[in-house]
Protein backbone atom coordinates (compact mmCIF):
# COMPACT_ATOMS: atom_id res chain seq x y z
CA UNK A 1 0.00 0.00 0.00
CA UNK A 2 1.53 3.36 -0.35
CA UNK A 3 2.10 5.86 2.35
CA UNK A 4 -0.38 8.38 3.75
CA UNK A 5 2.57 10.99 2.49
CA UNK A 6 2.05 9.53 -1.14
CA UNK A 7 -1.29 11.52 -1.23
CA UNK A 8 0.10 14.82 -1.83
CA UNK A 9 -2.38 16.90 -3.89
CA UNK A 10 0.08 19.57 -5.55
CA UNK A 11 1.44 16.41 -7.46
CA UNK A 12 -1.90 16.38 -9.39
CA UNK A 13 -1.24 16.76 -13.08
CA UNK A 14 -3.51 19.81 -13.60
CA UNK A 15 -3.86 20.26 -10.00
CA UNK A 16 -7.37 19.34 -8.31
CA UNK A 17 -10.19 21.48 -6.84
CA UNK A 18 -9.65 22.89 -3.40
CA UNK A 19 -12.71 22.08 -1.11
CA UNK A 20 -14.35 25.19 0.43
CA UNK A 21 -13.90 25.60 4.16
CA UNK A 22 -17.61 25.90 4.27
CA UNK A 23 -17.82 22.54 2.46
CA UNK A 24 -14.77 21.16 3.83
CA UNK A 25 -16.25 21.75 7.84
CA UNK A 26 -19.80 19.96 5.46
CA UNK A 27 -17.24 16.23 4.86
CA UNK A 28 -16.19 16.56 8.61
CA UNK A 29 -19.54 16.46 10.32
CA UNK A 30 -20.97 13.82 7.54
CA UNK A 31 -18.05 11.73 8.70
CA UNK A 32 -19.12 12.45 12.39
CA UNK A 33 -21.89 11.68 12.30
CA UNK A 34 -21.19 8.45 10.63
CA UNK A 35 -19.01 7.74 13.00
CA UNK A 36 -21.98 8.00 15.23
CA UNK A 37 -23.59 5.39 13.74
CA UNK A 38 -26.13 7.89 11.43
CA UNK A 39 -25.42 7.44 7.80
CA UNK A 40 -26.48 8.48 4.62
CA UNK A 41 -30.53 7.60 3.65
CA UNK A 42 -29.68 5.13 1.26
CA UNK A 43 -30.56 1.34 0.92
CA UNK A 44 -28.55 -1.35 -0.89
CA UNK A 45 -30.54 -3.43 -2.77
CA UNK A 46 -30.31 -6.53 -5.09
CA UNK A 47 -31.77 -6.76 -8.73
CA UNK A 48 -30.98 -9.83 -10.79
CA UNK A 49 -30.33 -7.49 -14.25
CA UNK A 50 -27.89 -4.66 -12.10
CA UNK A 51 -26.50 -6.61 -8.86
CA UNK A 52 -26.58 -4.54 -6.01
CA UNK A 53 -27.49 -1.20 -6.22
CA UNK A 54 -28.09 1.87 -3.75
CA UNK A 55 -31.45 3.70 -4.08
CA UNK A 56 -32.46 6.75 -2.17
CA UNK A 57 -34.71 6.31 1.20
CA UNK A 58 -35.78 9.83 0.88
CA UNK A 59 -35.81 12.89 -0.94
CA UNK A 60 -31.60 13.85 -1.42
CA UNK A 61 -31.16 17.78 -3.06
CA UNK A 62 -29.00 18.65 -5.75
CA UNK A 63 -24.97 19.09 -4.55
CA UNK A 64 -25.66 17.03 -1.60
CA UNK A 65 -22.27 15.25 -0.43
CA UNK A 66 -23.39 11.53 -0.45
CA UNK A 67 -20.48 9.48 0.30
CA UNK A 68 -16.34 9.63 -0.23
CA UNK A 69 -15.18 6.76 -1.87
CA UNK A 70 -12.83 4.67 0.24
CA UNK A 71 -10.69 1.77 0.63
CA UNK A 72 -6.87 0.86 0.63
CA UNK A 73 -4.69 3.34 -1.28
CA UNK A 74 -1.67 1.89 -3.28
CA UNK A 75 0.24 2.61 -6.17
CA UNK A 76 -1.51 2.70 -9.60
CA UNK A 77 1.47 0.74 -11.04
CA UNK A 78 0.63 -2.22 -7.95
CA UNK A 79 -2.78 -2.70 -9.23
CA UNK A 80 -2.74 -2.57 -13.34
CA UNK A 81 -3.64 -6.03 -13.58
CA UNK A 82 -5.72 -6.48 -10.49
CA UNK A 83 -9.01 -7.91 -11.55
CA UNK A 84 -10.67 -5.64 -8.98
CA UNK A 85 -13.58 -3.73 -10.85
CA UNK A 86 -13.50 -1.15 -8.26
CA UNK A 87 -10.07 0.57 -8.62
CA UNK A 88 -10.92 4.47 -8.26
CA UNK A 89 -8.41 6.96 -9.36
CA UNK A 90 -7.19 9.47 -6.45
CA UNK A 91 -4.18 10.92 -8.04
CA UNK A 92 -2.97 11.47 -11.45
CA UNK A 93 0.29 12.39 -10.91
CA UNK A 94 2.70 14.13 -13.78
CA UNK A 95 4.83 11.71 -13.08
CA UNK A 96 2.85 8.20 -13.07
CA UNK A 97 5.41 6.15 -10.80
CA UNK A 98 3.10 8.98 -8.39
CA UNK A 99 -0.27 8.37 -8.90
CA UNK A 100 -2.23 6.38 -6.61
CA UNK A 101 -5.60 4.86 -6.53
CA UNK A 102 -8.65 3.65 -4.44
CA UNK A 103 -8.84 -0.32 -3.73
CA UNK A 104 -12.22 -1.25 -2.19
CA UNK A 105 -11.62 -4.73 -2.53
CA UNK A 106 -10.76 -5.12 0.89
CA UNK A 107 -12.20 -2.32 2.95
CA UNK A 108 -15.24 -0.12 1.71
CA UNK A 109 -18.11 1.81 2.17
CA UNK A 110 -21.79 1.95 0.15
CA UNK A 111 -19.72 3.66 -2.66
CA UNK A 112 -18.52 0.69 -4.05
CA UNK A 113 -22.19 -0.36 -4.53
CA UNK A 114 -23.10 2.00 -6.35
CA UNK A 115 -23.68 1.56 -10.53
CA UNK A 116 -21.83 3.35 -13.62
CA UNK A 117 -23.86 4.41 -16.37
CA UNK A 118 -23.53 3.14 -19.79
CA UNK A 119 -21.98 5.50 -21.57
CA UNK A 120 -22.57 4.84 -25.26
CA UNK A 121 -26.48 5.11 -24.78
CA UNK A 122 -28.59 8.49 -24.80
CA UNK A 123 -30.65 6.31 -21.82
CA UNK A 124 -27.28 5.84 -19.89
CA UNK A 125 -26.63 9.63 -19.70
CA UNK A 126 -30.26 10.36 -18.62
CA UNK A 127 -29.87 7.86 -15.75
CA UNK A 128 -26.83 9.83 -13.97
CA UNK A 129 -27.60 11.45 -10.59
CA UNK A 130 -24.26 11.69 -9.04
CA UNK A 131 -20.85 13.18 -9.96
CA UNK A 132 -17.76 11.71 -8.85
CA UNK A 133 -15.27 15.05 -7.76
CA UNK A 134 -11.61 15.03 -6.44
CA UNK A 135 -11.03 17.36 -4.04
CA UNK A 136 -7.86 18.44 -2.29
CA UNK A 137 -8.82 18.93 1.07
CA UNK A 138 -6.04 19.62 3.62
CA UNK A 139 -3.52 19.08 0.70
CA UNK A 140 -4.93 15.59 0.29
CA UNK A 141 -6.75 14.35 -2.94
CA UNK A 142 -10.06 12.94 -1.62
CA UNK A 143 -13.00 11.69 -3.73
CA UNK A 144 -16.39 12.62 -3.39
CA UNK A 145 -19.94 11.19 -4.88
CA UNK A 146 -22.38 14.29 -5.05
CA UNK A 147 -25.42 14.82 -6.21
CA UNK A 148 -25.63 16.39 -9.58
CA UNK A 149 -29.72 17.10 -9.56
CA UNK A 150 -32.31 16.31 -6.99
CA UNK A 151 -33.19 12.70 -6.40
CA UNK A 152 -36.18 11.23 -5.94
CA UNK A 153 -36.95 8.89 -2.71
CA UNK A 154 -36.50 4.91 -4.18
CA UNK A 155 -34.29 6.19 -7.01
CA UNK A 156 -31.28 4.60 -8.02
CA UNK A 157 -27.80 6.15 -7.99
CA UNK A 158 -25.71 6.12 -10.69
CA UNK A 159 -22.25 8.01 -11.89
CA UNK A 160 -20.00 8.03 -14.59
CA UNK A 161 -17.33 5.45 -13.79
CA UNK A 162 -15.61 7.45 -16.69
CA UNK A 163 -15.29 10.81 -15.52
CA UNK A 164 -12.37 12.31 -17.74
CA UNK A 165 -10.27 9.00 -17.92
CA UNK A 166 -12.54 6.59 -20.29
CA UNK A 167 -10.71 3.31 -19.79
CA UNK A 168 -13.46 1.62 -17.84
CA UNK A 169 -15.98 -0.50 -20.77
CA UNK A 170 -19.26 0.57 -19.90
CA UNK A 171 -20.91 -0.91 -23.50
CA UNK A 172 -22.29 -3.99 -21.38
CA UNK A 173 -23.79 -1.59 -18.23
CA UNK A 174 -27.82 -1.62 -18.24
Amino acid sequence: MAPRSANYAALEDGGVQVMSKEDTETLHLCKKMMERGDWPPLLVVFDTKEGFTVQADIFIWDLTIITEYVGDVDYLRNCENDDGDSIMTLLSASNPSQSIVVCPDQRSNIARFINGINNYTPEGKKKQNLKCVRYDVGGECRVLLIANRDIRKGERLYYDYNGLENEYPTQHFV
